[in-house]
């Protein structure tokens, strides 16, 4: 009788190994769609960290567009592009530091130092001063500077500037729309 009741036990407690490779299995597949979830979080979050540095850009240029302006630096007639006897470059132009000019998109454009985002602190360990850890952002990225008439409103041109990147093998683009007007 002893005997009998020891072989039941064992039917009813513990897991058998199927039991236990089907469990290993599920959980194996739940482990890797976390981690599949997590490295495209990480992917995306490095794209979009690109897409705010092209915003960036695009917005450092305009912004020198209407300094340029509102200080009286550049004339109405200048603030165009080279094509139609302007200061601005046409066409795709690497990120270069701006010239003696301060305006970006220019012909004095700093060709030496390219420009570039800061990526952390250096040596020192201190974020601001002279060692800090630069990206250099060219050759994959450029900004066209487009300035046109608007043919309705003489003292209005309209401004488009596209940041276009190649990162990490995947292209994409930032552009920024706006216009500006004779006065300040």
């Amino acid at each position: 009788m002893n005997r009998k009741q020891n072989q039941r036990g064992r039917r009813e407690g513990g897991f058998t190994l199927l039991e236990t490779m089907i469990a290993m299995v599920v959980l194996s597949f739940g482990v890797l769609s976390l981690a599949t979830v997590y490295s495209q979080g990480l992917a995306l979050s490095n794209t979009n960290q690109i897409q705010f540095i092209a915003q960036q850009k695009a917005q450092q240029a305009l912004e020198s567009i209407f300094t340029a302006r509102n200080t009286g630096y550049l004339s109405w007639a200048q603030i165009n592009n080279v094509s139609s006897q302007g200061v601005f470059l046409d066409g795709a132009q690497p990120l270069l530091a701006p010239g003696v000019d301060g305006i970006t998109g220019t012909a004095d454009d700093d060709t030496a130092t390219p420009d570039g985002v800061v990526t952390g602190p250096g040596a020192d360990k201190i974020l601001g001063t002279s060692d800090d850890v630069q990206m250099n952002l060219n050759p994959w990225m450029t900004r066209t500077i487009v300035i046109t008439t608007d043919p309705n409103i003489p003292n209005l041109k309209n401004v488009v500037i596209t940041v276009n990147y190649v990162f990490q093998g995947k292209a994409g683009s930032f552009q920024l729309v706006t216009a500006i007007s004779a006065y300040s």
